[in-house]
């Protein structure tokens, strides 16, 4: 197995991307993040991105919360933007990114965090706050859902599985465009494509996928069952912000409200004219969404 890196000078320029890098080695992996906003600050937010993105889908939502005094951190999962690239899938299972998120968590001794997640940012934070309470303040869950294989999947996903595993190229920045609802500019696309000069970058993107536990018995599902079960007790704020348009995760935000105690009272919402990758077209509206909540919620 080879470590890729991609170079800097592929991060050149890119739109509404000006952030300065920061890196934490995990083992033997340099992992990067955007930490913006007062390094002081007593609120942090994490925004963790899914599949098959990476930080640059929270570049309209950084600014605005860290201007309204958060410390505002957004990650790129291993595999993923600016982070290091193992080039084999088989060296990445759910496990593993869980191991990878918690040490940079306890690295960065993260704490009064609110978390927004979407995708697989979902899939491993729902889990990373109920295996770390202590450090988790409020949740807001956007497009997202913590499987456990119980369930049937939705035969849109399975579809969507079946595709990632067995197409020749992955092209990522087309995927995220057909995932909106808005128009993405050809620049918008090929920032999204900029982490991945050559196929054997996308390893974990096109792993991804495979990973969602779809039976009973998958290795995540017990982990995820309890999660679950903590999940069932949370009495802290959780928000759901589920876009109109997504037919993969549509129902979920229902199923948080009616399992979560924490869900109680809040002021729910549904961003309009929004499809799977709702940060990308309706970044602004989230950021003031989050803002409200953590406002309304002190």
């Amino acid at each position: 197995m080879e470590i890729l890196r991609t170079p800097d000078s592929a991060f050149d320029n890119l739109p509404g991307y000006k952030f300065q890098p920061n890196y934490i080695q995990i083992q033997n992996l340099r992992m990067h993040y955007v930490d913006e906003g007062k390094k002081d600050a007593s609120e942090t937010v994490l925004l963790l991105h899914g599949e098959p993105s990476w930080s640059f889908l929270y570049r309209k939502m950084i600014p605005p919360l860290a201007a309204a005094g958060y410390r505002v951190i957004a990650p790129d999962l291993i595999g993923f933007g600016k982070s290091d690239k193992p080039n084999d899938p088989e060296f990445f299972s759910y496990q593993s990114h869980m191991d990878w998120l918690k040490e940079f968590l306890i690295g960065l001794d993260l704490k009064n965090v609110t978390l927004f997640c979407q995708d697989w940012g979902g899939l491993l934070g729902l889990r990373l706050a109920a295996e770390n309470q202590e450090r988790f303040s409020r949740i807001v869950a956007g497009n997202t859902f913590l499987p456990t294989g119980d369930i049937p999947p939705k035969e849109d996903f399975l579809k969507w599985r079946h595709f990632s595993q067995n197409v020749k190229r992955l092209s990522i920045g087309t995927i995220v465009k057909n995932g909106c609802v808005s128009e993405l500019s050809k620049e918008i696309v090929a920032a999204y494509d900029a982490p991945y000069p050559e196929e054997s970058f996308k390893a974990a993107a096109r792993k991804f996928p495979a990973l969602v536990p779809i039976t009973p018995d998958d290795p995540a599902s017990e982990p995820n069952r309890k999660a679950w079960e903590i999940l069932k007790t949370w009495k802290k704020p959780f928000l759901v912000a589920f876009s109109d348009s997504d037919p993969i995760t549509k129902g979920g935000d229902i199923f948080f409200r009616r399992i979560v105690p924490g869900t109680k009272g809040q002021k729910h919402v549904t961003i309009a004219n929004a499809g799977h990758f709702l940060q990308e077209d309706k970044g602004e509206e989230l950021a003031e969404v989050i803002k409200g909540f953590i406002t309304n919620n002190p």
